[in-house]
């Protein structure tokens, strides 16, 4: 059974980064499409950006600016770099597995999700 736990959220300035992670267990990382979206309060779920099995990656929007995203094989893990966060960046952020990013990821795509992981930045 596939598992993702998010982690490395947490409060931080305008401006400032964090690195999020999503340690995968029961399943090789590298054979899966890994999304991370994002919800805020009041909103609906979005995209963030993909990784697919092949190491292609995809940004939705403007994201591409200021986060990457990236996997480490041997850790079995994914991470979502995020630099000059800003306020409107405050949300829940989850990973999830999937079988593509195709052109454009969609939460459907998706059937593993993580439990998220809060963050909080300030102005």
């Amino acid at each position: 059974q596939r598992h993702l736990v998010e982690s490395g959220g947490g409060l931080v300035q305008t401006g400032g980064s964090l690195r999020l992670s999503c340690a995968a267990s029961g399943f090789t990382l590298d054979g899966y499409a890994i999304g991370w979206f994002r919800q805020a309060p009041g909103n609906e779920r979005e995209a963030i950006s993909c990784i697919s099995s092949d190491g292609s990656t995809i940004y939705v929007g403007s994201n591409k600016d200021r986060f990457t995203i990236s996997r480490d094989k041997g850790k079995n893990t994914a991470y979502l770099q995020m630099n000059s966060l800003k306020p409107a960046d405050t949300a829940v952020y989850y990973c999830a597995s999937g079988y593509g990013c195709y052109s454009n990821p969609r939460g459907p795509d998706f059937d593993t999700w993580g439990q998220g992981t809060q963050v909080i930045v300030s102005s």
